[in-house]
């Protein structure tokens, strides 16, 4: 459903975080503090996907100035568990801390010194901490990934309990609370972000994460700190194009639409074979790069220049028409929730947030309510990769928000769920609305291809949605591509998002993307 107003504009994967969110444009809050709104609800309503216990990367803008990025990513524990390189799920996965909540508090400062914000964290937690102790309805997308999961997460510590047990079952449309989450949440309300990572509640998250089997200490909370970045630019058809530096594949999000941008794409050849051969081949070079070089930058040096400005593949040559795509190590899983608000003051923040896999590590920390990420799972087992572990260093992230502005004004805020497909569906979105001239909710609609494996079909071939045009998809057949046709508006080709801003800055149109739960809203 496609949205539009003249005042404020937000979406969402889901309805109740769209409205939390809502709530407080119509409070007088601004689009910094309706986004927090609508995170940590979806804490609450979208457990599976997001989570205090999880990461999250901001891009935040008005027309004056230069956009600004939080990266809240958290970093690897002093110690390292026996097994990590091995380990996916459960307490050996859950040894990087967490950098959502205090990207909050980053995010809520800037709200407060540079866009005049003036509600409190209680204002702001309200609606989140009402949904915990009263209940929500469990989404499809929840009870489908709990039974997906059942058998391999119900051993984790507090997992089953919290989850399928005595709050409420874990099945479409039965009602469930979160009664420990809620009064964590009320705690930061109380007592601010920091709360997380220093005083008593940081130390039961730590004695919880300790007695589950993770290795991460109160320490490694206390060291944890969410951090304001200038964000990656890159031209793109007469505007620039915004993501987040490493480690985030923000820079191969833009390596793709570099690569475009060096090819004419008329309009009236959207979605034809031409299309979609520069459209896999730039994907295929910026993943390659993605997975040789992007790491943490304060531990090795990631060519980030020459991945932005260069004409092919940094690492060397590239096949282009090969019957395969790039190897991808590691494929990198897509459960994410994306964030896009405009308020009535011109602002305008692109937040993604997440637990990495769907339900994280699968570990709940101790009594608080709070379910930690697997992230520790991205970092490469390769001894001497450059994004192998390390004390104290940040993983390969997929989060990758995306903003486009022209002619000095914002003019997209777009994002995306999905992992290795994140980049891949962010420059379906911007091509889709800048090169074609499509609305947001159509340019979501249009059939997508998808370069290797999704979180929901581990097969490494391109898929492509079986309502492309069925002569493009024989022609990419005939050229060697290994195409695999999968449903339309199929979900593993990313759950994403987008608002536009016309050029006067007045009409607002906005969708989230029909393959998914969400719900876009304006004043």
């Amino acid at each position: 459903m496609l949205a539009q107003s003249r005042t404020a504009l937000i979406t969402t994967p889901h309805p109740d975080a769209t409205g939390a969110g809502l709530t407080i444009l119509r409070a007088g809050g601004n689009a910094i503090e309706a986004a927090l709104a609508a995170a940590a609800m979806l804490c609450v309503v979208y457990p599976h996907m997001t989570g205090l216990g999880g990461d999250a990367c901001w891009l935040v803008a008005k027309d004056e100035g230069e956009p600004l990025g939080i990266l809240g990513i958290g970093q690897a524990a002093a110690a390292k568990p026996p097994d990590a390189e091995h380990a996916q799920r459960g307490p050996a996965a859950a040894f990087t801390t967490a950098g959502a909540v205090d990207s909050w508090g980053l995010a809520y400062q800037f709200s407060r010194e540079s866009w005049a914000g003036r509600l409190g964290w209680p204002a702001i937690m309200a609606p989140a901490i009402a949904r915990a102790k009263d209940g929500y309805a469990v989404s499809q997308s929840q009870a489908f990934w709990y039974k997906t999961h059942r058998e391999e997460l119900s051993g984790q510590p507090g997992f089953k309990d919290t989850f399928d047990g005595p709050h409420g079952r874990c099945e479409t449309g039965c009602r469930q609370t979160q009664g420990a989450l809620a009064a964590t949440l009320s705690e930061l309300a109380e007592h601010g972000p920091r709360h997380f990572y220093e005083g008593p509640l940081a130390a039961r998250l730590a004695a919880g994460l300790r007695a589950a089997g993770s290795v991460v200490t109160s320490a490694d909370l206390k060291a944890t700190r969410a951090l304001y970045v200038r964000p990656l630019a890159v031209s793109y058809r007469g505007g620039v194009a915004f993501n987040m530096p490493p480690p985030t594949q923000g820079v191969t999000a833009l390596q793709i639409l570099h690569l475009l941008n060096r090819f004419e794409i008329p309009p009236a050849r959207g979605d034809d074979t031409r299309f979609y051969v520069l459209l896999i081949e730039a994907i295929k070079t910026a993943l390659a790069d993605r997975n040789r070089f992007v790491a943490d930058p304060t531990f090795v040096p990631v060519p980030v220049h020459a991945m932005l400005h260069s004409e092919g593949p940094v690492h060397g040559h590239h096949d282009a028409g090969a019957s395969a795509p790039e190897a991808m190590d590691p494929a990198l899983p897509g459960d994410t929730v994306w964030i896009g608000v405009r308020d009535p003051a011109g602002g305008s923040v692109s937040l993604i947030q997440s637990l990495f896999f769907d339900f994280g590590s699968g570990v709940m920390a101790g009594d608080t309510g709070v379910l930690w990420h697997n992230r520790g799972a991205a970092f490469s087992p390769t001894i001497g990769h450059p994004n192998a572990w390390a004390p104290g260093k940040r993983p390969l992230h997929t989060l990758s928000p995306g903003l486009y502005r022209k002619q000095g004004k914002v003019r997209v805020i777009y994002g995306s769920q999905g992992g290795d497909g994140q980049p891949q569906a962010l420059a379906h979105i911007l091509t889709r609305i800048v090169d074609f001239g499509l609305d947001p909710f159509t340019a979501l609609a249009r059939p997508r291809i998808h370069v290797g494996p999704t979180f929901l079909d581990t097969r490494k071939g391109i898929k492509i949605e079986t309502n492309a045009d069925m002569t493009a998809i024989q022609d990419l057949q005939q050229f060697g591509y290994p195409i695999e046709i999968v449903s339309a508006l199929n979900p593993g080709t990313g759950q994403a998002g987008a608002i536009t801003i016309d050029a006067s800055g007045g009409l607002l149109l906005g969708a989230y993307d029909p393959r998914s739960d969400g719900l876009c809203l304006g004043l």
